[in-house]
Parts: structure tokens; C-alpha cells; sequence
């Protein structure tokens, strides 16, 4: 099952040069676990709550995918560059199958209470 890697990356006062390394490389990283970005740093329309920064999304094609990549020596070779730069959050969450249905979702749960 496709899985998403999401990050929440809070704006920092000046962009280090570092990060942009960081960004340079991280494809390089991806690609031998069939991730690519579905997201990186567009525009934010906040309808609800508050979203200070900016998101990014992977997309893996399973979760073991996107863990891999995570962990690979590759990854972890570039991650300070962002890290030791930029406060934020990420995620690794699986996506759902064709024919999703919110409303069966609901039932099992209301069945389970």
C-alpha cells in the first residue's frame, strides 16, 4: 500500500546553505526506493488551526519503502544538513486502497464501541 513521508518544516529566520545541499542530494537518496515528492513547499491555505512554515511530501509505494529509505545510509549521511538547520516535524503514514470508503471506516468503528 502506497505510504506518504510528510514533514512540517517551521520557516527559519535565514535559510542556511546547508539545507540546499541537503535538498541538491535527497533525490539521489530516493530513488532506489521508488520515492518521489508529491509536495514541497507550496503554498499553505490554513482553514483551520494554525500551520507556521512549510510542508513536504514523499510518496513511497509501502510504508517498508519509505522506513528503508529513512534509514538508509544515504538518508542519514544528508539529514544533519536539514535537521542541524531547520525545526519541524515528519511522519512516515500509510495511504489508503482504491475504493475507500470513510463511511465503512465509520461503521467499524461504531461496531467496535
Amino acid at each position: 500500500m502506497t505510504a506518504y513521508v510528510i514533514a512540517h518544516l517551521r520557516d527559519p529566520e535565514e535559510l542556511h546553505p546547508e539545507v540546499l545541499e541537503y535538498m541538491e542530494g535527497i533525490q539521489a537518496t530516493m530513488d532506489p526506493f521508488s520515492g518521489r515528492f508529491v509536495v514541497h513547499g507550496g503554498a499553505v491555505d490554513v482553514r483551520e488551526g494554525r500551520w507556521p512554515g512549510n510542508v513536504v511530501m514523499l510518496e513511497f509505494p509501502s510504508a517498508e519503502n519509505a522506513r528503508d529509505w529513512y534509514e538508509s545510509a544515504a538518508y542519514r549521511e544528508i539529514l544533519p544538513l536539514r535537521t542541524d538547520h531547520l525545526e519541524g516535524d515528519l511522519i512516515i503514514v500509510e495511504g489508503v486502497g482504491p475504493g475507500y470508503d470513510p463511511a465503512t471506516k465509520a461503521a467499524e468503528i461504531r461496531k467496535a464501541l
